[in-house]
């Protein structure tokens, strides 16, 4: 057969739970066009359903990516970014077309993308040195202050940076010890499903990320109302979205990240987006000859 006869082969594209690629609980898609309005894909429309699924799956992941250390967590990422690399052709074409850049563009978004991985890799066994550490006190004791990962955390994806913007949001979660439900970026999806696939390849332990995508405001809502969920980034709300999310989180105090002003998803972040989701437990232990048992508040 020759290749003017050869029928193309579309690509199906699942949501990324618990490590598994379920089809929407739904059974729902919907269309994805390009900057052009030309059809690219059909994307799952996740549910209410499917966003309690995740939170099951991130939730059990929890416990075991949080025990880890925070060395093996670097190693962890950085395999992402090497998985990244290798199929860094596939996701200049994506980009390409969800953002209408040229593939010279895409290309520089792309390899800024998987840089910021590696950068995060890089931080899992250095932030706690840069806000933990001992604190002076009066009296017989050593006090020391560690951080600890928030727990649960809901992502809603930036809309216009669909793979850079993505990974700034995410990586730095997961960087810290917390689990994610990501909800990727309503009009441009797709690279945040390919991402799934790349974590399901990688060394990440399934549950860690949870990718869902669709109607951004139907997903966000039950998550942040969700008493599992202890926290919530809203980088992808839009101002009256982020109101309403903002008052369904206060149910159960959820710690909220309101949306930032970025100008430029490449430059630096700094750690901001990994202070966010940390916690600090601070440990007092008696010196001298007060004896070897400690406590922590």
């Amino acid at each position: 057969m020759s290749t003017v006869d050869r029928l193309s082969v579309f690509k199906t594209y699942k949501l990324y739970v618990g490590g598994k690629f379920p089809r929407s609980e739904s059974g729902r898609v919907y269309e994805v066009t390009d900057a052009k309005g030309k059809w690219l894909a059909n994307a799952p429309l996740s549910s209410r359903k499917d966003a309690r699924d995740a939170v099951v799956a991130a939730r059990k992941a929890f416990g075991a990516w949080s025990g880890a250390t925070a060395y093996n967590r670097g190693q962890v990422l950085y395999r992402v970014a090497e998985m990244l690399e290798g199929r860094r052709s596939q996701f200049v074409h994506e980009v390409a077309d969800a953002e209408g850049l040229s593939k010279s563009k895409a290309a520089e978004q792309v390899e800024a993308t998987i840089d910021r991985w590696v950068w995060y890799a890089g931080w899992t066994d250095k932030i706690a040195q840069v806000v933990g550490g001992g604190n002076p006190v009066a009296g017989p004791y050593f006090n020391l202050s560690s951080p600890e990962p928030t727990g649960v955390v809901t992502v809603l994806a930036p809309q216009e940076s669909s793979f850079l913007g993505l990974v700034s949001v995410v990586a730095p979660i997961i960087a810290t010890g917390n689990t994610a439900i990501v909800i990727a970026s309503e009009r441009s999806p797709l690279p945040a499903l390919s991402l799934g696939e790349v974590l399901a390849t990688s060394d990440l332990p399934g549950g860690v990320v949870n990718v869902l995508s669709g109607r951004t405001a139907e997903i966000a809502a039950p998550l942040a109302a969700h008493q599992d969920v202890n926290a919530i980034d809203l980088a992808g709300a839009g101002e009256t979205l982020a109101k309403e999310l903002e008052v369904a989180a206060a149910d159960n105090l959820k710690r909220v990240l309101r949306p930032q002003p970025v100008d430029d998803w490449r430059a630096t972040p700094g750690t901001d987006r990994m202070t966010a989701f940390l916690e600090t437990k601070t440990v007092w232990h008696p010196t001298g000859s007060l004896g070897a048992s400690g406590s922590s508040y």
